[in-house]
This record gives structure tokens, sequence and C-alpha cells, in this order.
């Protein structure tokens, strides 16, 4: 008689960064741990987030009995939206994940169909065949936590996103005592984040960055502009905290930054004394020497708080010479464009910008562990298997190779998006694949999703059609030197041609100099309003590609 295996099968995560989804089965019961996005590279046209290819839980949607998320950034609960679309079925998750999932699904009109369960460290809880107990764990964003699954083949553990942090502001810190306890019991396999499996040595302290900014904030005479990522709940009490150090007002400008203070002030994890944070119509009346701004934007986002301040398109928020503005966050790679466009109108402003400051004390950490903190984790948990999980293939095998350096792993095995692994208590080898990739979805006034890239351009070429806005812009003057063109083709818009040009030339004329050299601005600003205007017109989504012309 065949022996009961238990399966774990990745459906996104496993070969690139973001998405992470990971079906765990046992005969007719299967637990989702997140439910994440990803952001499109520039060569996907059109496509605002990708998420997981979810078939294998559509065609067993009868036996998933919940997801269990491990944290609440976007590439870990991102894709819930879609996912709950097509299954109905509870939400676990610890108190501050589940603040962000809340806004997140009650934008998509699913919060109240969707049942949503709070959990917590140490706290154990059932679903099905599973005994699963948070493990607190510490990484950029709060109440994050490892997910310990015991199954009927063992226990596995999946850390989600971490680092070891032993002296985290909150004072939560990392739970190694319960990893050990685990370790002492027997666990036949853990799955690892590798994201940081290049950096040598140990990821710094979320406190390591407090003296030099303390330095950056006593040095600063005029407004000081401060934005981080705005999950960085750490970074943002840091901030709040300093400003309140030297006698600074605190401002908070960009959608998601308002929410997630809003939301940690709620929660406890912010503590803001009456008087320190002040509308953002007060900053003008209020001594530059006296002010902090908290904005987001820290990657370059065109329409973002601070790239709209950078070229003093802001309602509020004016950069002046000896301003200083303080990036305190990594490039992500691809963003490097935009965020050096930044800095680079920063600079006209004649503002002090600091972004790469590693020579003179730390302004940024991750939020993920270095080779040393793997080692040590691995060693205490001991597991039977290891299983690399974040990151593209060569993070994997990396972290595979470390696995087995450390002695502490029987047997490392790399699986990718749609691998079934099957283990039991003496073996664990992949069988199977089931349908797995990426879904990309153009979330207008609905959402679209898209099977294949080709194909909806195909799609939308021959029913919405296109539409071609060339312009041409002398770079050195932001002047426009001839009338805007705008072809229309495969739908029926020629008679709204004019109206589409008066459209470009009135988003052009609200453009400064300045913003009209900013190409990707412009081109995100003429595709934004044409797209209103001929949804509006004629109920078409045709595809708009702004052509600039350099002058």
């Amino acid at each position: 008689m065949k022996s009961k295996k238990l399966q774990i099968i990745p459906l996104g995560g496993l070969g690139e960064f973001g998405m992470n989804c990971l079906a765990v089965r046992w005969e007719d019961d299967i637990v989702v741990i997140d439910a994440g996005l990803m952001f499109p590279e520039s060569e996907l046209l059109g496509v605002d987030i990708v998420v997981p290819d979810i078939t294998y839980l559509i065609e067993n949607k009868k036996h998933v009995r919940g997801i269990v998320l491990t944290h609440g950034h976007e590439d870990h609960i991102g894709g819930l939206p879609w996912i709950l679309n097509e299954l109905k079925v509870p939400v676990y998750a610890t108190e501050f994940t589940l603040a962000y999932v809340e806004g997140k699904l009650e934008e998509h009109e699913l919060l109240d169909e969707t049942e949503l369960i709070e959990i917590e460290p140490k706290h154990k809880f059932t679903l099905g065949p599973f005994t699963i107990e948070p493990i607190r764990v510490t990484h950029s964003l709060v109440d994050c936590v490892a997910l310990a699954i015991d199954t009927p083949a063992g226990v596995i553990i999946h850390t989600g996103d971490f680092k070891i942090d032993l002296s985290p502001l909150d004072d939560k810190a990392f739970d190694l005592h319960t990893f050990a306890e685990y370790g002492k019991r027997g666990v036949l396999a853990l799955l690892q984040d590798s994201t940081n499996v290049e950096r040598s040595g140990y990821t710094p302290s979320e406190r390591s960055v407090i003296p030099r900014l303390d330095e950056i904030f006593t040095q600063t005479r005029k407004k000081l502009f401060f934005s981080c990522f705005s999950s960085s709940i750490y970074r943002i009490r840091i901030a709040m905290e300093l400003a309140r150090k030297h006698g600074r007002k605190v401002a908070v400008l960009g959608r998601s930054m308002m929410e997630s203070s809003e939301i940690a002030q709620d929660l406890g994890y912010i503590d803001v004394p009456p008087g320190l944070i002040v509308n953002p119509g007060q900053i003008r009346d209020i001594p530059p020497d006296q002010m902090m701004i908290l904005i987001s934007g820290t990657q370059g986002e065109p329409l973002s708080a601070l790239s709209r301040a950078a070229v003093d398109n802001h309602k509020h928020a004016r950069i002046d010479a000896g301003d200083t503005v303080v990036l305190s966050s990594r490039i992500i790679p691809g963003n490097e464009k935009g965020i050096f466009r930044v800095i680079d109108h920063l600079s006209r402003r004649e503002a002090n910008v600091i972004y790469d400051d590693g020579q003179h004390g730390l302004i940024h950490v991750s939020g993920h562990g270095s080779q040393e903190e793997m080692r040590l984790l691995i060693n205490l948990v001991r597991p039977k298997f290891f299983i690399p999980v974040h990151g593209d293939y060569r993070f994997l095998r990396r972290h595979a190779q470390l696995a087995m350096e450390t002695g502490a792993v029987e047997h490392a095995i790399i699986i990718e998006d749609g691998d079934v692994l099957e283990l039991d208590r003496d073996d664990a080898r992949k069988q199977d694949k089931v349908t797995a990739g990426r879904i990309l979805i153009d979330s207008g006034s609905s959402i679209d999703v898209v099977e294949d890239l080709v194909i909806r351009d195909r799609r939308i070429l021959s029913e919405d059609g296109v539409v071609l806005a060339v312009l041409a812009i002398n770079k050195k003057t932001g002047k426009v030197e001839r009338e805007p063109e705008v072809l229309m083709r495969g739908f029926g818009g020629a008679d709204i041609t004019e109206q589409a040009r008066e459209t470009v030339l009135n988003t052009l004329s609200g453009l400064s100099a300045e913003q009209k050299s900013d190409y990707g601005m412009v081109n995100e600003r003429v595709r934004v309003d044409l797209k209103r205007l001929i949804q509006k017109t004629t109920g078409r989504r045709p595809m708009i590609m702004p052509v600039i012309l350099e002058i």
C-alpha cells in the first residue's frame, strides 16, 4: 500500500522575488502560506501588478482550508484580492497584518465576505490535520511571524521574511527559544528566506540607524524631508522620536505614508505626543528649522509626493535651497533611473540630499537576515530537509549550499514554482509539476486579468485599438516645439482627436519647464489624462503610448 506523503507546492516566489505563495497539502487538506504580488518589469507595458497563477488552488478549492499570512508586505499579501475572488476561505494573520489586509479588501469590496481571523505568537491553532504555531520573528515591518506547522509527516517551519534582531524598538525580540525547542523535538523541513544569502555577516539592528540620523537632525538648519518605505514602521517611529527630540513638528505626506502611520499609532507601535503632528497646510506657517516632513516616494515613483515636490508641483511640500532630504531606504533594482532622476531634481532645488551614506554611518538597514543569521537558525532547528524560499534561482542554489556547509542539514532541496515536493519521515523528492506561472493584472476601472502579454496586446489592439500621442519637447528649455499629434487607430475615436489634442496641451501647460524635462513624469501624466478622457467619452480602454521626441 502506498504510504501517505506531505506535499509542499510553491506557486510563487521560488525563482523570482515577489508574489510569494506556497501550498502545503496532506491528502485532502490544503493550507496556503502567503498570497503576494510582484511589480512588473519595465517591458510589461500596461501591466500594473503580477500575481501567481493559482489554477492548482482553483482546481482543488474544496480542499483549501485557509490562507495564513506571515506579515503585511505587498509581496506576501498583495495578491489576496485576486485569490479571494476565486477562493472563499478564511485568512489568518497577526493584528497589524490584518489592519493592512482590511484596507486592501475594502478597496476591492471583499471585506464583508471574507472571514479574517487574528493569530498571535505562541498561540497554536488548527486547520484540518495541521496544527500551526506562529513564532515571533523580526523584519523591517512589525508583527511578523514564522510558522511551525505540525503535520502527520512531521513538523515543517516556514520562516517568512526575517532577520534576527534581539533589540527591536517595540521590544518584541526574535524568538530564538521557540525555534530551539522545535529543533530539540525534531524538524522534518525548514523553509528559509533566501533574500540576503549573498551578504556575509549579520544584518544590523534597526536601532543602528539612530546615531547617523540623530547627527543629520542636529546638522540640518532648515526643513528636513524624511522618506522611507511606508511599511517601515520602526523607521517612521525613529524619525518621529528624533523630530520630537530636536524640537521639530511633523507633517505626513503621501497616501501610503498616512495610512501606515495611522495604523501604527492606532495599534500602539508609534506613540505620538499631542501637538507633534501638524496638518500639511500648516507647513509654511512653521519656521523651517522646526519642521520635518515625512514623505512617501523613496523609490522615485513618478506621481509620488516626493517626486512632485522635487519639481515644485506639490500643494504643501515646497523644497527650498538648504533643505535636507533623507532617503532612508535601499534602491530596489530596476528603480535606479527614477530615483536618480528625483535626486537630480532635488539637487536643482539646491537641497542637501542624503541617500547612500554608509561611509558616514547607516541611514538604512535591511529587513532580511544575512549569512550568519541563516546559519544560526539552521543550527538551532537542525532540520532533516532544508528548502530555500524567496528569490531568484541563484539565491536558492547558494542558500542550499550554505545550509549543507553548516553540517546541521541532511539534505538541501531546491524547488521552483509548480514543483510538487513529497515528503515523509525518511524521504523527500520532487514527484510532479502543477500549473504555475504569473497572471498579469491591469487594474483600471475593472480588474483585467491578462493570460499572456502578447495575447493581451493583440486583444487590446484588435478590440480597443491604440492611441499615439507624439510630443516634441526641447529638453533644455522645456518648451513644446510643435503642436502635439494624436493618432487613434482601431476604434471609433476619430471624432475626439481634437479633444485629445487639447487634453495633451492642457496637461503640458500644467507642467513647469523642469517637469517637462522629466520624460517619465510627462509620459505618465499624458497617459493618465488621455486614458481618463477616452474612457469617459467612448468607454474604450485602448493602449496609450506617448512618444516624446527630444529636440
